[in-house]
């Protein structure tokens, strides 16, 4: 699991104005935590720092440290909301994570062993990913950056799912535990799609073109 630590401060002034105020300034970013038993708490995280972070894809399936007025406490990011055009955060909201409750979050699946796979190198396939990140349920200190999943042995016509990923001790992937019903396909190794060729698509073109011709003959 990776550290982060992001800093903010408790936001008092609230509102649509409020939050346009803050994000002009530059410096922060308007954002809220919630869960657990405590109430919603309006923030400002600091801008330099939490940019920096979201430059990392294991920022958003990790425990994050967040000081608040230098109170610290463990959250993850629930959402995001970002600008229709420009890339910019307007809001950030954080979830609160206890170390004896399991939380439930997304994380990236990561395949390896594509320069080696049997299924490509050796009989010619294609390999098509179904998916790209995976629901786990674990506790705080269990949650892993990524699932990752070898695919250097897998041979052609092969169909890997979710109960083929290895995961860590401790981790449990929420699917699953809905039954087999629900054991998805993640990725699979399969024959490439024939593509037509430029001669080919000619040849269908002229062919089409001396029907044409034999009818309008036949019509006269």
């Amino acid at each position: 699991m990776s550290d982060y630590t992001l800093n903010a401060s408790v936001r008092n002034d609230l509102g649509k104005g409020a939050s346009r105020r803050l994000r002009r300034a530059n410096e922060q970013v308007p954002a809220i935590i919630y869960g657990g038993e405590k109430a919603p708490q309006p923030i400002a995280v600091d801008k330099t720092s939490f940019y920096k972070a979201l430059e990392d894809e294991a920022f958003f399936s990790s425990v994050i440290n967040l000081h608040v007025d230098g109170k610290a406490q463990q959250v993850v990011v629930r959402d995001l909301q970002r600008h229709p055009y420009k890339p910019l955060v307007t809001h950030a909201d954080f979830l609160r994570v206890d170390a004896t409750h399991e939380i439930t979050l997304r994380v990236p699946l990561h395949v390896v062993g594509e320069e080696t796979c049997t299924g490509i190198k050796d009989e010619g396939g294609e390999l098509h990913v179904l998916a790209n990140d995976i629901e786990v349920s674990c506790l705080p200190k269990d949650l892993p950056d990524y699932l990752e999943i070898d695919i250097s042995e897998v041979a052609l016509g092969t169909t890997l799912h979710l109960s083929d990923l290895s995961v860590p001790a401790g981790v449990t992937i929420v699917a699953l535990t809905h039954g087999e019903d629900h054991d998805n396909a993640v990725l699979s190794i399969s024959k490439p799609k024939i593509r037509e060729t430029e001669e080919d698509e000619e040849g269908e073109e002229s062919g089409e073109a001396a029907e044409g011709e034999e009818g309008e003959d036949s019509a006269e």
